[in-house]
C-alpha cells in the first residue's frame, strides 16, 4: 500500500492539464519502463508501453490529463483572464492558488474576483462565474506579464498538494485520473499474463476522449480495460438513489454510463470482469450511471469494435482541488485489473 500512496502522491502533485501532459508522462515512463519491451510517444502525445506476448492482446489504459485553465487575455494592469479546460464547477475555482506554466518556468498566481465588501446585496447572493474571475500574478502591466512569458494560450493548473487524512483516506488534486494511472501501472507490474499487453497513458480525455481514440485505432487490441474514477454517494448533499457507489468498498465495474450514451459493457465483458473478481475474491461494486463517460467509449467504438470494460475508483469531489479516495480501493482496482489481464485468454 505504501508504494501506491507514494506513486499517487507523486502523480497528483505533478502538473499536466489536457494537452500538456508531458511531466506526468515522464513519471509514468520511469515507472513502467523496466516491465515492458518498448515505450514510445505517439503523434498526439499518448504514452504507449508494449509487453510482448501472445493472443489475445489486451489494452489497459488511463488518461494522464487533468482539468485546468488557459490564459485568454492579459489586461493593461497585468491581470489574466482565462478559459476553462475541461469541466469545472466555477465555485471551486474562486480564491485558488494556481501555477502558470510559461516556457521559461512556472509562475505562481491566485484567482480573484470583486471582494464581497464592495458587492451589492443581490451580487452576494449570486455564484461568481469564471468569466468574472481573473488571475493575479503580482504584475502591474501587460508588458511586465508578457516579459515573464505569460501569453494567450499559456496553460494554468491548480496549486494544491497531496495530503493524508484519517485511516487510508487521502486528498489531492487530479485524482481524476492519477488514481486510474496508479491502478494501471500497478496492474502492469503485477500481471503474469501470457498475452500481449498495451499499457497506455492517454492524453486529452477531459476535452473529448481524444487520446484514447487514436491510440486504440493504432493498436487495435483484442480487448481493453479503461481505468478511471467515479462518483460515490456516501457524503452529505447526495443521495444513494443518485449515486449508490461507496468509497472503501472496492473497485467499481461499470455496466453503463451517461445513460447508455457512453459505454455499454457487453455481457461477455461483464462475465469476464465479474467472474475474475469472484475467482480471486476481490469485492466489486456494479455501476449504471447517468453522468459522464470515460475513454472506454472511444475505445470500444474504434474500427469494427473493441470489447471494453471499465474499472473505476470511487472518488469524492472529483473535478475539484480536494478530491478524496481510499487507498484500499486503488489497491483492489489494480489487483482486479492485473487478474483480468491474466484471465482474458479464457474469455476472448
Amino acid at each position: 500500500m505504501s508504494d501506491i500512496k507514494s506513486l499517487l502522491e507523486k502523480l497528483s502533485n505533478a502538473h499536466g492539464i489536457s494537452g500538456w501532459e508531458g511531466s506526468v508522462q515522464q513519471i509514468v515512463k520511469e515507472e513502467i519502463a523496466p516491465y515492458v519491451d518498448e515505450v514510445r510517444i505517439d503523434k498526439l502525445g499518448n504514452l504507449i508501453a508494449i509487453k510482448k506476448g501472445e493472443s489475445p492482446s489486451v489494452m489497459i489504459e488511463a488518461h494522464a490529463d487533468e482539468i485546468g485553465l488557459m490564459v485568454k487575455q492579459v489586461d493593461e494592469k497585468g491581470f489574466l483572464r482565462f478559459i476553462r479546460i475541461g469541466g469545472w464547477f466555477d465555485q471551486t475555482l474562486l480564491n485558488q492558488r494556481v501555477v502558470i506554466h510559461t516556457r521559461s518556468g512556472p509562475i505562481k498566481g491566485v484567482i480573484g474576483c470583486k471582494p464581497p465588501h464592495v458587492m451589492k446585496e443581490e451580487e452576494r447572493k449570486k455564484i461568481v462565474e469564471g468569466r468574472d474571475m481573473f488571475i493575479d500574478v503580482g504584475c502591474c502591466s501587460d508588458k511586465e506579464a508578457e516579459a515573464l512569458g505569460i501569453l494567450p494560450g499559456t496553460p494554468v493548473s491548480i496549486d494544491r498538494t497531496f495530503a493524508i487524512l484519517q485511516g487510508d483516506r487521502v486528498t489531492g488534486k487530479a485524482f481524476d485520473n492519477r488514481a486510474g494511472l496508479v491502478a494501471m501501472i500497478e496492474a502492469l507490474k503485477r500481471s503474469k499474463s501470457r498475452s500481449t499487453i498495451y499499457a497506455v497513458a492517454t492524453v486529452q480525455e477531459e476535452v473529448g476522449l481524444k487520446g484514447a481514440k487514436v491510440a486504440a485505432y493504432g493498436l487495435d487490441p483484442d480487448v481493453a480495460i479503461a481505468s478511471d474514477v467515479t462518483v460515490p454517494g456516501d457524503h452529505p448533499g447526495i443521495e444513494k438513489k443518485d449515486a449508490p457507489i461507496e468509497m472503501g468498498k472496492g473497485p467499481v465495474v461499470v455496466v453503463a454510463d451517461a445513460s447508455g450514451r457512453g459505454i455499454m459493457a457487453t455481457p461477455q465483458v461483464l462475465e469476464w470482469m465479474v467472474g475474475t473478481a469472484r475467482e480471486f475474491e476481490i469485492p466489486v461494486q456494479m455501476e449504471a450511471s447517468e453522468g459522464g463517460t470515460t475513454d472506454a467509449t472511444s475505445i470500444y467504438l474504434t474500427k469494427s469494435g473493441i470489447p471494453t470494460g471499465v474499472i473505476s475508483v470511487a472518488t469524492r469531489y472529483i473535478h475539484s482541488p480536494v478530491e478524496v479516495l481510499s487507498l484500499s480501493d486503488v489497491e483492489r482496482s489494480a489487483e482486479l485489473m492485473a487478474r483480468c489481464v491474466e484471465t482474458a485468454e479464457r474469455y476472448f
